[in-house]
């Protein structure tokens, strides 16, 4: 059985990153935002379970399923603070908060 080189996991992993930072700096919307963040975490996560394919530990899925709980938790985190802007403010774009007093 053929395993597949650590570069490739490298690569994809920085193309997703890198994806990921791009749709952070572009995008205005805040659940857009939030999604693109999360990509770059499961970026992180693919590296940390290719290298611990390449290298035949276990820490890597430890410290991917960390990564993954704390995804989950940034997401639930970070959705309920978008609603709540939302439903005060009325705005969806990451622009037109200024300040973020009640």
């Amino acid at each position: 059985m053929k395993t597949i080189p650590l570069e490739a996991y490298l690569v994809v992993s920085m193309v997703l990153f890198g994806l990921g930072v791009f749709g952070m700096i572009v995008r205005r919307n805040m659940v857009t935002v939030l999604m693109s963040m999360e990509l770059a975490l499961n970026a992180v996560n693919l590296l940390f379970v290719g290298a611990d394919a390449h290298l035949g530990l276990v820490d890597g899925q430890v410290f991917a399923l960390f990564v993954i709980a704390l995804a989950a938790a940034e997401a639930a985190v970070g959705l309920g603070i978008i609603i709540a802007i939302f439903r005060l403010r009325r705005v969806d774009s990451t622009d037109e908060i200024v300040d973020m007093r009640g």
